[in-house]
């Protein structure tokens, strides 16, 4: 029998932000579901606390919050909080000074941008590069470094920390090649934890009483905002936005919680979205998607597609007017299923290595 492992998940697990909470629920149940002791390091920090909240109130600046959508957008906040309760965490620590954190056989870093020297508030931060962490072990699994360009390179002070991890694996191609310029070693590329641990995400579909095409993100372009909202039209599908308020929508549902969130993408036609967790969830519930993206999420999604053969989902506004249309109720081809499998099968091989050595 396997040895069981206690293991420590070192994760943007706090965040208000459906990704983020999914992604790491994914990781640490994933990893209990193989027999290990596994828990999220519960990392907390005023300054970060402060700076969360504050975009879960804004989230959508420069342009402002309208004071109708504040109680909604508490309420979000409030469910968010209700979820973390539920999830398995280690004793509350300082994120900026870790010694008394327990002793960990293993440490996982990742998934998310744990490694994004330019995230607003956590970039910089020294523990997601394993610094004063009390393991035996640490490796990383589907780490990114998020809009931080593979172009611009690490100061060798990041790189000397990364070089000290056991393993390292990432979820994009960009960070792929920031982690190999840095220090040598080629990482492996594996999946996002709620494609690796499809069990976890997918969740009974939301029941409504009228079919209907789930929005999530904000800032849209004009052009994609009409196309999407013609796809909606032409498929007599109402246009439900989640987590944000979108003006073009028929309805918005900005306060669900991450629970709703899982069921409303098992629930719907088909997903119109600008976040990276909004095509992994689509994906996840093989659910018809078009994705635009923008500067801070173009990194992230431009390899998401193209590692998963899914490139003629990610549009542009030279994609032609009739692309969002059409892949908005077209169903997702035989090859994206494939290399799904074929990354889950590799993503595993990781897993089973990174765990044993």
């Amino acid at each position: 029998m396997a040895t069981r492992l206690k293991i420590g998940v070192l994760t943007f697990h706090r965040c208000i932000n459906y990704g983020s909470f999914w992604q790491a629920r994914a990781l640490v149940e994933g990893l209990r579901a193989r027999g290990h002791d596994a828990v999220l390091l519960d990392h907390h920090s005023r300054e970060v606390t402060w700076a969360e909240w504050r975009c879960a109130f804004q989230p959508t600046l420069p342009h402002p919050t309208a004071p109708s959508d504040f109680r909604h957008y508490a309420a979000k906040a409030r469910r968010f909080l209700e979820a973390f309760h539920l999830l398995p965490q280690s004793q509350p620590f300082a994120l900026n000074d870790p010694q008394g954190l327990d002793r960990f056989d293993l440490v996982v870093i990742g998934s998310d941008e744990v490694w994004n020297l330019h995230h607003p508030w956590y970039g910089g931060k020294g523990i997601f590069y394993g610094e004063g962490l009390n393991a035996e072990r640490v490796v990383s699994f589907a780490a990114s470094f998020g809009n931080y360009s593979c172009h611009w390179g690490i100061d060798e002070r990041w790189a000397e920390r990364l070089k000290r991890f056991d393993r390292l694996s990432v979820r994009d191609e960009n960070s792929y090649w920031l982690v190999k310029g840095c220090t040598g070693v080629e990482p492996e590329l594996v999946l996002d934890p709620v494609l690796q641990f499809p069990d976890v995400g997918r969740q009974e579909p939301l029941s409504r009483s009228e079919p209907y095409l789930l929005l999530y993100g904000h800032g849209f372009p004009d052009w994609y905002a009409r196309e999407v909202r013609a796809a909606a039209d032409r498929q007599r599908l109402r246009l439900v936005s989640i987590g944000y308020r979108n003006s073009f929508a028929d309805e918005q549902w900005i306060d669900a919680g991450p629970l709703e969130f899982a069921r409303a993408v098992a629930g719907a036609s088909a997903v119109a979205t600008n976040f990276f967790h909004g095509c992994v969830f689509a994906l996840l519930a093989g659910k018809p998607f078009a994705a635009v993206s923008m500067p801070y999420r173009h990194n992230k999604l431009r390899d998401l597609t193209a590692a998963l053969a899914a490139q003629h989902h990610l549009v542009s506004e030279e994609s032609g007017a009739d692309q969002v249309r059409d892949l908005l109720r077209a169903p997702l081809v035989d090859p994206i299923h494939e290399s799904i499998a074929r990354l889950r099968s590799r993503s595993t091989a990781y897993l089973d290595a990174a765990i044993a050595a």
